[in-house]
């Protein structure tokens, strides 16, 4: 009984529906090769910087407490993420989309979706105030004008 009383919350990886990233993923995967041929992503949060990541998909939230390289980037309050994109000549693209949400490893109550529908500037940034501590999920996708796409998916927590 208390397993149907249990609220249920769609997974939106990727900003896509489960169904569609489990008939996906190796495209997607594929597609973030290419991507990274191309492109250098940079994904900077409270001033600490990754590439194009996804291999937190696979790991429990107690083997990233252990091993991860993304613990202990949020706290608790304001949050400031900026994500770059430049060619391999160190060029910035600008005119990228770009969308991602942070949310609460448990539900989706505490979604917090952000995009920018072509970005002007040198980079995209915004300011994410996280209004518990716990475990967060930041995930999404970057897409350029000729049609390439990359995904990301990070695994954290706030303090």
């Amino acid at each position: 009984m208390s397993a149907v009383k249990t609220p249920v919350h769609e997974d939106k990886t990727f900003l896509e529906k489960y169904q569609q990233v489990d008939d996906n993923f190796n495209k997607m995967l594929t597609s973030n090769d290419n991507f990274k041929k191309k492109y250098n992503f940079s994904i900077s949060i409270n001033g600490k910087a990754f590439d194009l990541t996804t291999e937190d998909i696979f790991y429990s939230q107690r083997v990233l407490e252990k091993r991860s390289l993304h613990k202990d980037l949020l706290k608790k309050g304001e949050n400031k993420i900026i994500i770059t994109l430049e060619d391999k000549q160190k060029n910035r693209i600008k005119d990228a989309t770009i969308a991602f949400r942070v949310t609460k490893a448990t539900n989706n109550k505490s979604d917090m979706d952000f995009s920018n529908s072509e970005n002007q500037s040198d980079s995209f940034s915004s300011l994410v105030n996280i209004p518990i501590q716990g475990n967060w999920n930041i995930t999404g996708t970057v897409e350029t004008k000729d049609g390439n796409k990359g995904y990301f998916y990070i695994k954290t927590n706030a303090l």
